[in-house]
């Protein structure tokens, strides 16, 4: 009786030893699970991330000013120095429409600013006007297939600029990148020259 008593504990043991067994196996499944849930929770949201980033990029690629032709500029011949710059505009690869609002005063109503600098001085928000040529709707933003001329006032700058004076103006939207014109005036400041 003592035997079979011992048999029967022996084989108790071995089913408790199963169910210890199973009960880890259930928690390393467990775990594993809830690992990889976290894992593929931080990918998608790392995806997500990455995907509003190209979208941000292309939209600020999107609404970029490209110059149409060339940079004009108008100078006071008694003078020698120039008073005004012309430059044509339109929006590159058909984007986003670029608010284009004039400064006529050097105001804070608009929100795209031109700035000016050459070797003696730099002014962050110039005076400058816009006109429309070609189709257009009315409006002061810049659509697909419009153009604008934009008229920056250099008249009130002192020193202006004169003959082989180098200058940059900056023309910087709210939405996308800024354009840079560099430019180079000649020996002799005429009524109107093309800086190409």
């Amino acid at each position: 009786m003592l035997k079979g008593l011992g048999s029967s504990l022996r084989r108790d043991e071995k089913g408790i030893t199963g169910l210890e067994t199973a009960i880890i196996l259930i928690a390393f499944v467990v775990v594993a699970s809830v690992f990889a849930y976290s894992v593929l929770s931080a990918g998608i949201f790392a995806s997500q991330q990455g995907q509003e980033a190209i979208y941000a990029g292309l939209s600020e690629a999107r609404a970029t000013l490209e110059v149409k032709g060339s940079v004009y500029a108008y100078g006071n011949t008694a003078t020698g120095k120039v008073t005004a710059v012309t430059v044509t505009l339109t929006n590159t690869m058909g984007g986003e429409a670029i608010d284009l609002t004039p400064n006529p005063t050097g105001n804070d109503t608009h929100v795209t600013v031109i700035s000016y600098t050459d070797a003696n001085q730099h002014i962050s928000d110039l005076p400058w006007t816009v006109s429309w040529i070609g189709k257009n709707n009315g409006d002061y933003s810049l659509d697909q297939d419009e153009q604008a001329v934009i008229r920056v006032d250099l008249s009130g700058l002192n020193p202006g600029p004169g003959a082989y004076d180098t200058f940059t103006i900056e023309i910087k939207p709210i939405v996308g990148a800024s354009l840079i014109l560099n430019r180079t005036l000649p020996a002799k400041i005429d009524a109107v020259m093309d800086l190409h």
